[in-house]
């Protein structure tokens, strides 16, 4: 039997409907699915209209979409460098276990080599033990003296009055 074959690639704007599955599927996973209000139109303007904000690689094992890795650069003014924050990375569960996330994170971590960022960086939720495992295992290391903080629409609105 021949093993699977593992790709992953851009995303082009006709994935438009399976990235909006996946996250969906991510949001599931994370119980937060009453968050998700993207659109196709929302995916479409972000990430292939006129400035893209962010980019997105697909995995696909023997051609089928099984995971995403949704990413955008940031800066770090210490450091002089651009980096790369990881908005998201997720494998269907059917998936887990083959290697495809950690292809994901190496195809990502080759982006930050070749644009010459000096960090990549993402967040997990505490609860999330397989991953925060998985993580590390790949040498990331959690920043506990950081806290994230973050504002909604309705309280940026308000500060920018």
């Amino acid at each position: 039997m021949t093993p699977p074959s593992i790709t992953i690639s851009p995303a082009a704007e006709s994935d438009i409907p399976t990235i909006l599955g996946l996250i969906r599927e991510l949001a599931d996973y994370e119980k937060l699915s009453h968050l998700v209000v993207a659109t196709p139109d929302s995916l479409r303007r972000d990430l292939f209209g006129q400035r893209p904000h962010a980019e997105v690689l697909i995995a696909r094992l023997d051609a089928k979409a099984m995971g995403y890795a949704l990413f955008f650069h940031s800066y770090s003014t210490f450091l002089g460098k651009p980096g790369i924050y990881l908005e998201d990375v997720y494998v269907t569960p059917a998936a887990r276990g083959q290697g495809i996330g950690k292809a994901l994170l190496r195809a990502v971590a080759r982006v930050a080599l070749d644009r010459k960022c000096g960090r990549l960086e993402w967040s997990v939720l505490n609860w999330n033990t397989p991953a925060i495992e998985f993580y590390q295992s790949l040498g990331a290391r959690a920043l506990d003296e950081w806290t994230l903080y973050r504002m909604d629409e309705s309280a940026i609105a308000k500060l920018a009055q």
